[in-house]
């Protein structure tokens, strides 16, 4: 696996099988798995928008968590999961906000590139005053790179306005995770993507209120990577 000077994450021709939970010892799947097993008696277990849930569970630790997520899909709730798991099988490229979400996604179970927007558009952003993240996404998206992609937005609700608008200009990412934090514009930059993400059917996980981040974000793509997993190995069906 190699990255280069823009953050740019590629694996070398094979990958790493998928550790669940980021856990490779015996000691440390053994505590993965009592979790989950845990997490299962508050959360549904019959979809794969419910192993979305009990991830984002999992990953907050906060059982009702998982009644603030929000899936859009024209067909069913399940829609975006499998277009994601269809673009890691497919090898797209992840692309995140900043550092810290590229840094939460797994390098395991698959081969996709991965890498941030964050560090490009320093002119744009300079010339407008816009922030740097949404710059970044904007420079990004000039060049083709967030087409059928899996966007992952975990920070910044510039970036997901920025991506947003991106999406009714005409972009179509294979999936939007956003999951963006805080108290400006954080809500009203989610219900943008899914009004959005709606009206040009590009699928997309994310959630109500104020909280969420990039812990929550590199989650919910890593089980993107593990339902993608399953289904090359032959236990779920997309």
């Amino acid at each position: 696996m190699t990255t280069d000077a823009t953050g740019t994450t590629e694996n070398d021709g094979e990958f790493e099988e998928y550790a669940d939970l980021g856990a490779t010892t015996e000691n440390a799947m053994e505590i993965a798995e009592t979790s989950m097993e845990i997490v299962r008696q508050f959360v549904p277990d019959e979809t794969l928008a419910d192993r979305v849930r009990q991830k984002a569970v999992h990953s907050t630790g906060d059982i009702e968590f998982q009644h603030l997520l929000r899936f859009t899909g024209r067909e069913d709730e399940d829609e975006p999961v499998r277009a994601g798991a269809h673009a890691v099988l497919d090898k797209r490229p992840i692309v995140t906000d900043i550092t810290m979400a590229k840094a939460g996604i797994t390098n395991r179970g698959h081969d996709c590139e991965t890498r941030k927007a964050i560090g490009n558009g320093a002119d744009l952003a300079a010339e407008t005053g816009m922030t740097r993240t949404a710059a970044s996404v904007l420079e990004l998206d000039s060049r083709g790179v967030y087409d059928g992609s899996i966007a992952v937005v975990g920070n910044a609700p510039t970036a997901a306005l920025a991506l947003a608008d991106c999406i009714e200009q005409g972009t179509r990412p294979a999936v939007v995770v956003a999951t963006p934090v805080g108290f400006v514009k954080a809500v009203e930059s989610r219900e943008r993507v899914r009004e959005v993400s709606a009206e040009r059917g590009v699928p997309a996980i994310t959630n109500v209120g104020r909280r969420g981040g990039s812990g929550l974000a590199a989650a919910l793509t890593n089980e993107l990577i593990h339902v993608a997993k399953d289904a090359r190995d032959g236990e779920i069906e997309l």
